[in-house]
């Protein structure tokens, strides 16, 4: 284990903050976007745009980013993170322009309703509302509807791999690629990294279950294979997959797993362990020269799996 002095001093800096458990949803979500003060200069991209687009019974945002060139570009739906209740498209926005830029796609940075107010599965539903939205409008965001990548990171990134497993079942849009930051794949905690990294690296298990408990609608569904992406029963034909996980991230051992039951299932993967790094890296401010780092991961990933795809 090697903790690098970025992380621990940020680490120190949480310590010093009222524990998100003890805070109400609406507390903790004005706590976390706080930390965007803390930020650097965003990275520019050629265009962003906002655009709200209907789901049942309501609406979500969608932030698009479109980088320099001609297109038709490859198109990257993302979700945040925030374990369902917190974070928004603002906190995941500098990491959605280096993916535009080193990816040479449009992201299309998709909201989705937040609980307790919107329990499972509402939130799932609504991400899959943005990627038919996406795979529709392909021409009109300057992409190419035959190269649609899901992401995300945490929460985000689970609801990537469901989205994955729901195009397959409903023969929705065709997914060419997904990648999976420190994915929380299974709401269940039964992992050794649990009992290693669980308390003191920013995201304890009293954290996780506060998430969990304000996400489901009882306890049986940590594992329904739409709140758990893991419990599927089929993992073949699934896009090929990068997963990325943090060294010091008590659900690193879930996310590996998770690349492995693509591996057994004849999927491609590429895994990377970043090491030294925490649960949230991605898009917590202190962390910018490694989420450039990552993006710079996922452009070669993409362009290797695209060019595969064709």
């Amino acid at each position: 284990m090697t903790i690098n002095s970025i992380t621990k001093q940020f680490l120190e800096m949480l310590s010093t903050a009222p524990p998100i458990p003890s805070l109400s949803p609406v507390e903790a979500r004005a706590a976390i976007d706080a930390m965007l003060e803390l930020r650097s200069e965003p990275e520019a991209v050629l265009k962003i745009e906002e655009q709200t687009i209907s789901v049942d019974n309501g609406e979500i945002n969608v932030r698009i980013y479109t980088p320099e060139g001609t297109g038709p570009f490859p198109l990257f739906v993302y979700y945040h993170g925030g374990g369902y209740v917190i974070g928004n498209l603002e906190f995941v926005d500098h990491g959605c322009r280096s993916i535009a830029n080193a990816g040479n796609c449009v992201v299309v940075s998709a909201e989705y309703r937040k609980s307790p107010e919107y329990k499972f599965p509402i939130p799932v539903e609504d991400c899959y509302k943005a990627l038919e939205w996406v795979d529709a409008n392909a021409a009109q965001l300057n992409g190419d509807a035959s190269k649609i990548i899901v992401g995300g990171d945490s929460a985000g990134g689970n609801l990537s791999a469901v989205m994955t497993q729901l195009t397959k079942e409903r023969q929705g849009p065709s997914i060419a690629a997904q990648v999976l930051l420190y994915p929380g794949s299974d709401l269940n905690l039964g992992y050794q990294s649990v009992q290693e990294y669980g308390e003191g690296y920013g995201l304890d298990v009293e954290l996780i279950n506060w998430f969990v408990d304000h996400y489901l609608n009882h306890p049986t569904e940590r594992d329904h294979k739409y709140a758990s992406s893991i419990m599927a029963e089929d993992f073949s034909d699934l896009p090929q997959a990068l997963v990325i996980t943090a060294e010091l991230d008590p659900i690193r051992d879930q996310g590996k797993a998770y690349a492995d039951r693509l591996k057994e299932a004849g999927v491609p993967v590429q895994f990377i362990c970043m090491e030294g790094h925490i649960h949230g890296y991605f898009s917590y401010p202190p962390f910018a020269e490694s989420m450039k780092n990552t993006a710079k991961e996922i452009g070669l990933f993409l362009n290797n799996a695209l060019a595969a795809s064709v």
